[in-house]
């Protein structure tokens, strides 16, 4: 489908300098930021579910986060300061609603609006497990190597 198989491939009559050449970018391509960003958050993900001593998801833990900083608030602006759309927020918030962690109200002067705020369980909830999340943060970081001789990032032990 693509041509010939394996890197270089027929360019074996001109040392491989097509090969290099031609394979640069899809090397550039695989190891770029996007994989380092994948492989941060497959990391990310293991330690949250190793360090947290609650079935809390990150992203929920956010939303709790956010509403305890923050105060009661919209789903709109809950979305811009946790930086979730309301496609992925709607869920979270509803599965926070369930376990009793979060309230959604109308808004008196506006029904359209959905107010939701921390309900004292949440707030004891993201107050317990701040440490957990910093100490996840501080894992992650820990295993950011310094600059790869390339100029970019990596992980150590990453393969």
């Amino acid at each position: 489908m693509f041509g010939k198989e394996g890197a270089g491939a027929g360019d074996e009559g001109n040392g491989g300098a097509n090969a290099v050449s031609r394979d640069e970018p899809v090397v550039r391509g695989i190891s770029g930021a996007g994989n380092v960003i994948r492989r941060l958050f497959q990391q990310r993900t293991r330690l949250w579910q190793q360090t947290l001593p609650d079935d809390i998801a990150g992203p929920q833990f956010t939303v709790l986060g956010v509403l305890c900083l923050h105060g009661a608030m919209d789903q709109r602006n809950l979305g811009h300061y946790a930086s979730l759309d309301k496609s992925t927020a709607a869920p979270i918030v509803e599965r926070l609603r369930a376990r009793g962690l979060l309230t959604v109200e109308r808004d008196t002067a506006d029904a359209r609006r959905k107010v939701l705020a921390l309900t004292p369980t949440g707030r004891e909830t993201v107050v317990q497990l701040a440490p957990y999340a910093g100490q996840v943060e501080d894992l992650l970081l820990g295993d950011l190597s310094p600059a790869a001789p390339e100029g970019g990032v990596s992980l150590r032990g990453s393969r």
